[in-house]
């Protein structure tokens, strides 16, 4: 049996996050961006909750495509916060209409979002040593500067809890247990 990090638990869904996307290094900005609403999507919320819904937020943000999300009006949030297969807060909703401008303007200035947030981990994953899940904090120094930034140039949702857990997931850092098989697969030149 597959040795995981503790917080893959026994769901199937969520082991075949942590087994397949968890932590691998992210470049694409689409990807980079539809994260970084679902990570602002969990603020309170299990992550598990958010994946079984991913699908869900995909159809309902048109892919993540921030230049179609510019074009939503009153009558598409209106939608979406009928939308079930979502969370239907009115806030988180129009963060994601926000984040899409400010996504743009980034990606304007620095040629790629990918170029942009990457420079919080100094272009390359942070090789972390976990032993157990109570090894991983909350924040880093990264996580703070990450967020920070994103703030001050618009982003909602954005606070560093939910940076490093961005940063996590997207494979800025590794914090998979040393235990766990996907330790070394993730990051095969540590």
């Amino acid at each position: 049996m597959k040795q995981r990090c503790h917080w893959a638990g026994n769901d199937p869904l969520y082991q075949l996050y942590h087994d397949l996307e968890w932590g691998v290094p992210m470049h694409d900005d689409r990807k980079l961006f539809e994260m970084l609403n679902l990570e602002g999507a969990q603020a309170g919320l299990s992550w598990i909750t958010i994946l079984r819904k991913r699908d869900n937020y995909r159809k309902a943000f048109d892919n993540f495509d921030p230049k179609k999300i510019l074009k939503y009006d009153a009558s598409k949030i209106k939608q979406l916060l009928a939308n079930a297969g979502i969370v239907r807060n009115k806030l988180k909703i129009s963060s994601v209409m926000t984040n899409a401008e400010a996504f743009l303007r980034v990606q304007k200035e620095f040629g790629s979002f990918d170029t942009y947030i990457w420079q919080f981990a100094g272009g390359k994953p942070i090789i972390n040593k976990r032993h157990s899940i109570k090894d991983i904090p909350a924040t880093t120094p990264e996580s703070d500067a990450m967020s920070k930034d994103l703030k001050k140039r618009g982003f909602k949702f954005v606070g560093s809890t939910i940076c490093y857990a961005y940063m996590q997931a997207c494979g800025m850092v590794n914090d998979h247990e040393v235990k766990c098989f996907r330790y070394t697969v993730a990051y095969p030149n540590r």
